[in-house]
């Protein structure tokens, strides 16, 4: 089982970029940890970063050309105005989860709606960087059922 753990705008600055917020992990560490519990989970686990719109693009449709059984994502401010983005994850025929560090729907009013809504498995919010674990188990889990 191949998982994409798409990383979008910022998230290279986890660990310095509003701890309160976002903890003290890094990203490599984030995808550190997804890689050990994906290998613990019979899955690999690949994850890509940009923070451009353009790049995460065009990853979402090789991601589709290789066949990926599930993608996570989570795409920062994108979430909530790329359409874009959801375009292109749209193209995808596996589950998808979004995923948030932090609880959008206890933030910003912007923050509160996600274009990805109508097209993703679901989405989890709101544990930190146990967010991540938390949707790969979710996308693992869906991949599996979309398989039988």
């Amino acid at each position: 089982m191949h998982v994409l753990m798409l990383h979008g705008i910022n998230h290279n600055m986890f660990g310095k970029r509003d701890p309160a917020q976002y903890g003290t992990i890094t990203l490599d560490e984030i995808n550190a940890n997804l890689v050990a519990l994906g290998q613990e989970l019979g899955a690999t686990v690949t994850a890509f970063q940009t923070n451009s719109e353009s790049e995460m693009a065009e990853r979402i449709h090789q991601g589709f050309l290789d066949k990926v059984d599930a993608v996570l994502i989570n795409a920062g401010a994108w979430t909530h105005y790329s359409y874009g983005i959801r375009d292109a994850l749209a193209i995808l025929t596996c589950p998808i989860v979004e995923i948030h560090m932090s609880n959008i729907h206890a933030r910003e009013a912007f923050r509160h709606v996600s274009v990805f809504a109508e097209i993703v498995k679901g989405q989890i919010c709101g544990f930190g960087a146990d967010s991540y674990l938390l949707g790969l188990r979710a996308g693992i889990s869906a991949a599996k059922a979309a398989q039988a």
